[in-house]
């Protein structure tokens, strides 16, 4: 993979300073998140006819009608899940190329991640293996359930916005557990974070910023 992209990879180094740079410049902060998205190279993570385009802040086609995030968005979000500090174990629902999943797994201790679109799904696994994610759990799986088995999770991070979220993933947040999550429909949608209260089955939830995801469909590709 790395050969394939080889010339890219040569003079990748300036055009994601550019992007960092930019990633500053709409209100990204946090030194970890800047670190991590500088040294990831995010044209592995995109087809070879697109890859002159993998530092633009923009996002961009994988196949199977979905997206590579926008770096920005990839960025708040992790931020979002960061700003309590770090979680032990993150869900991720759509793991799509991998990018959000490898971005997380360098940040955190363990990330579990599903797919419902199995061609993406084995994609992204191989990405992680050359990348040397270890800490990376995936599981072909309808995202609207997420994974119960391995529940609780101290953070959850959605990729595709359901119209309203799913009951099944707050209950399987840790006490102060947080949830980010687009929602809405394709008109209009919001970054949320909803916080659960300790033990309670109370949860604080905040609009942060319009967005645009692909919508979180039920059901898998077979």
């Amino acid at each position: 993979m790395q050969n394939r992209f080889q010339g890219i990879g040569m003079t990748s180094r300036r055009t994601r300073e550019r992007l960092i740079q930019r990633l500053r410049d709409g209100g990204i902060d946090n030194p970890a998140v800047l670190d991590c998205m500088q040294d990831l190279p995010r044209h592995l993570f995109i087809d070879e006819a697109l890859a002159h385009r993998a530092y633009e802040d923009t996002a961009l086609p994988i196949g199977c009608g979905q997206t590579i995030s926008q770096p920005y968005v990839v960025a708040r979000m992790t931020e979002l899940i960061l700003a309590q500090g770090t979680p032990e174990r993150v869900l991720e629902i759509g793991t799509g190329c991998g990018y959000q999943t490898a971005v997380l797994a360098r940040l955190v201790p363990q990330v579990f991640t599903v797919e419902r679109l199995s061609p993406l799904l084995a994609k992204a696994r191989a990405r992680f293996r050359e990348l040397g994610l270890r800490n990376v759990i995936a599981r072909h799986a309808d995202g609207r359930h997420g994974w119960p088995e391995k529940a609780p999770f101290n953070a959850i991070l959605s990729t595709a916005a359901p119209a309203t979220i799913p009951d099944k993933l707050l209950t399987q947040l840790a006490p102060d557990g947080i949830l980010v999550i687009p929602v809405g429909d394709k008109h209009e949608q919001q970054l949320q974070t909803v916080v659960r209260q300790g033990h309670t089955e109370r949860f604080k939830t905040q609009n942060i910023e319009s967005v645009r995801f692909v919508p979180l469909h039920s059901g898998l590709d077979g």
